[in-house]
């Protein structure tokens, strides 16, 4: 159980996933439709999360998949745990290297909440090591070791079907009108964007594009599109030295306590204590 003085948070940001390691007395936060995978694994205390509308607690060895445009809230107590957020087209691809799908098709977790195998907890307690430690090859061993989680997680905890009308993009497997929607929403997103000019990036009405968007994401257009600005926050928090205000402007709010205040309901953390938490590369050693 963690104490006051013992809590710890280890962040690290690549371009195909990202991981959180966290123990703490108490934390909250919120993610609507992210476009990723994503899976939390308790390595100790509670967490309580709604999903779906259901409600259910993760203990001890306890697991939560998330497919992509899920929306889970969180409240953590006393609690040690591992969140990993993976991009889809990294897990389509490692799911093709591994031939257990072929191109083309959609994986989805099948269920929510799992109890760890013995191989998947020993998985999370190898990342939460190379997290904590920060030795040489960090990268390469946590690569591998997130590549061998996709796996065990596709041949237990998934089932995939043919999707030859969608196609992958930033936004997961959607379709043609959805993909230039969100590569609006990318190259736009320092600025207020409103839905009628989202549609028009997707040639669609308003109303339909709505529609069409909430089906096939999970999320309401201006969900989706704040999701973004977070995760884009995110990367700017760990690649730059630009100030909290600086990135706030650079992700389209035009208050950075606004940009505090959506951020840390997303992530449990304000940006500064995120950015404290992140894990920076060791330095190769000399002789």
């Amino acid at each position: 159980m963690p104490r006051s003085d013992d809590t710890l948070e280890k962040i690290l940001i690549r371009s195909a996933y990202r991981i959180h390691f966290r123990r703490v007395r108490r934390a909250n936060w919120f993610v609507e439709s992210c476009p990723n995978y994503s899976a939390i694994f308790m390595l100790g205390g509670e967490l309580n999360y709604e999903c779906r509308n259901n409600l259910g607690t993760l203990n001890r060895h306890g697991g939560l998949l998330l497919n992509p445009g899920d929306s889970v809230s969180g409240r953590a107590i006393e609690a040690e745990f591992i969140t990993t957020s993976i991009s889809s087209s990294y897990v389509i691809d490692c799911a093709v290297r591994a031939r257990l799908i072929r191109s083309g098709a959609v994986v989805k977790f099948q269920t929510e909440s799992v109890v760890q195998s013995e191989r998947l907890r020993r998985l999370s307690k190898d990342l939460r090591e190379e997290l904590v430690n920060n030795e040489a090859g960090q990268d390469l061993v946590i690569s591998a070791t997130i590549e061998h989680m996709i796996v065990e997680l596709l041949r237990h905890h998934s089932h995939v079907r043919r999707a030859d009308e969608l196609e992958l993009s930033r936004a997961g497997l959607v379709d043609r009108r959805i993909r230039r929607a969100v590569e609006f929403m990318h190259a736009q997103l320092q600025r207020e964007l409103q839905l009628d000019e989202i549609a028009a990036a997707a040639y669609l009405s308003p109303f339909h594009f709505a529609r069409l968007f909430k089906k096939l994401t999970g999320a309401t257009p201006h969900a989706y599109l704040a999701n973004l600005r977070t995760t884009r926050a995110q990367t700017l928090l760990a690649e730059t030295d630009l100030t909290v205000t600086e990135v706030s402007a650079r992700v389209g709010y035009a208050s950075s306590s606004h940009f505090s205040k959506a951020f840390r309901a997303a992530t449990g953390m304000t940006p500064r204590a995120f950015r404290a938490a992140l894990i920076i590369a060791p330095q190769p050693r000399h002789e």
